[in-house]
């Protein structure tokens, strides 16, 4: 499948059973589900995936799942991100076995990377795949960026195709757009951002409240790419609740328990994230209490 990377990409959550193994039937009518919404593509293995808390088996078979739900209904972009230049270069081979469309690659994350470090990383990845690459920052979470002239270095290499950018920033993400290119994409991993980056000129949102409200976010770029501003606004506001509610519990258990509460599968977050206590729970129920359930 040739990628362009665009639209509304759903960051998914990987659903688990009680006993946190994942769980494949609650994934395959996750990934049907989406597609029926309308998106665009498919984000496995992202932070809200959990990739911190899956050994490399466990992504294969996730991203093998997500393939063969998807039966080239759209494409499917898999994380692949890691500390180490090499651990990234031989995941990448396998998920090209699997038959991923493309993958994210997040910064490495604890240590710390200079730019110049963060450029040959990036671009050693590059040439050792021949999958579009999607750069993908969270400096929140891994504790570092790329700034916006190594995004430009990096844009040159012809199999960096994108960027999810997670910080929030939005001078900085007005920057970035203004690297855009046919083959070069810009995203918003900030789902409260979606509308204004639209309006800006970017090309979408990887955004992982798409798995508790699906019709909500794709209502923003429907809404917006027919010319109704207004209602892609209130789309926009009314993410609001959901996304105010994350400070309830660590990432992802406020949203895996959020879709579940709206009817869509997710299961528990693997441990040492916990479950929402009782006040939290009645907290998320009361903000949710706008949202149409699935099912």
């Amino acid at each position: 499948m040739t990628v362009t990377f665009k639209g509304i990409v759903p960051a998914l959550i990987t659903p688990m059973t009680a006993d946190e193994e994942i769980d494949e039937a609650g994934l395959r009518t996750l990934v049907d589900r989406l597609i029926d919404a309308g998106v665009h593509g498919l984000f496995v293995l992202g932070t809200n995936g959990e990739f911190i808390a899956l050994n490399e088996a466990e992504k294969l078979r996730v991203a093998r799942i997500a393939v063969d739900q998807a039966r080239g209904r759209v494409p499917v972009i898999a994380g692949t991100g890691a500390y180490a230049t090499r651990e990234v270069i031989a995941l990448n081979h396998k998920m090209q076995d699997v038959g991923v469309d493309a993958v994210s690659v997040i910064t490495p994350y604890f240590n710390g990377a200079t730019q110049q470090e963060l450029f040959t990383h990036y671009e050693r990845i590059a040439t050792g795949t021949s999958l579009p690459v999607m750069l993908y920052t969270i400096p929140a979470k891994a504790g570092i960026t790329l700034n916006v002239d190594t995004v430009r270095r990096l844009a040159g290499i012809p199999n960096i195709r994108g960027i999810k950018d997670s910080g929030g920033d939005f001078d900085r993400l007005l920057q970035l757009i203004n690297l855009r290119r046919d083959d070069f994409a810009v995203f918003t991993g900030t789902d409260s951002m979606i509308l204004w980056t639209l309006i800006a000129g970017g090309d979408g949102a990887v955004a992982a409240t798409t798995n508790a409200v699906p019709d909500v976010v794709m209502s923003i770029w429907n809404n917006f790419h027919a010319g109704e501003i207004d209602a892609a606004r209130r789309a926009q506001e009314s993410l609001r609740p959901l996304r105010d509610a994350f400070a309830l519990g660590t990432l992802p258990v406020v949203l895996k328990t959020a879709a579940t509460m709206l009817g869509m599968p997710a299961g528990p977050a693997r441990a040492p994230a916990q479950p929402l206590d009782d006040a939290a729970r009645e907290r998320l129920a009361k903000a949710l209490a706008q949202y149409p359930r699935a099912v």
